[in-house]
């Protein structure tokens, strides 16, 4: 089994990932969905964060270019950019969803140079919306934003929209489709839930 596919098992059994295709939740948007995915929850598991931030690792590797510095979204993105930051040993950039109020009114709080690469660490994608706001402040400050990397997709069609319209590169450790896969193989969801769960992602 791969380190991804070991994650993912992870995920469900931390209920860090829940599926509810008779009782769905409600997404801070409005969106109802029969998935919730709250990766905040690795933190506390040392073991499954370890494994997080080794399999950002190895993504990172696999690109193209390598990264001269890792930043975070806020907030959940921020744990792990730290602990994959630390792995490399690069330095480790936050960005805010709006400036400070006070004080300097920093966005971004650490340092980085015009023109250095960076790579965006983010918990979870669903539109793509904040990790792409928060490339495009760093953008803005002079960053050469090289891809976003996230634990987790929903797989939907907007984010992927987004993400092409931004010509930004992104890529994660597990996605929808290989929870539903596992769902299917340990039997906690049928063939005709899972169409149902399929359905659903293809409508939005």
């Amino acid at each position: 089994m791969g380190l991804n596919d070991e994650i993912a098992k992870d995920l469900l059994s931390i209920k860090a990932v829940q599926i509810r295709p008779d009782d769905y939740f409600t997404w801070t948007s409005g969106i109802k969905s029969p998935i919730y995915c709250d990766n905040r929850l690795t933190m506390s598991y040392p073991e499954i964060r370890n494994k997080i931030a080794n399999a950002f690792v190895q993504l990172i590797k696999q690109m193209d270019q390598l990264p001269d510095i890792i930043a975070g979204c806020a907030t959940a993105g921020i744990p792990h950019a730290a602990w994959v930051a630390d792995k490399l040993g690069l330095p480790l950039v936050y960005v805010r969803s709006e400036p400070k109020s006070h004080g300097k009114a920093n966005q971004i709080e650490g340092k980085f140079e015009t023109g250095q690469r960076v790579i965006v660490i983010e918990d979870l994608i669903s539109t793509g919306g904040s990790a792409l706001e928060t490339a495009d402040v760093l953008k803005r400050e002079g960053a050469d934003v090289i891809g976003v990397l996230a634990i987790f997709t929903y797989g939907l069609e907007k984010a992927k929209q987004q993400f092409s319209e931004a010509k930004c590169e992104y890529r994660t450790i597990t996605n929808y489709d290989e929870i539903l896969e596992l769902l299917v193989e340990d039997r906690s969801i049928t063939s005709a839930e899972r169409q149902q769960l399929e359905t659903w992602r293809y409508s939005l």
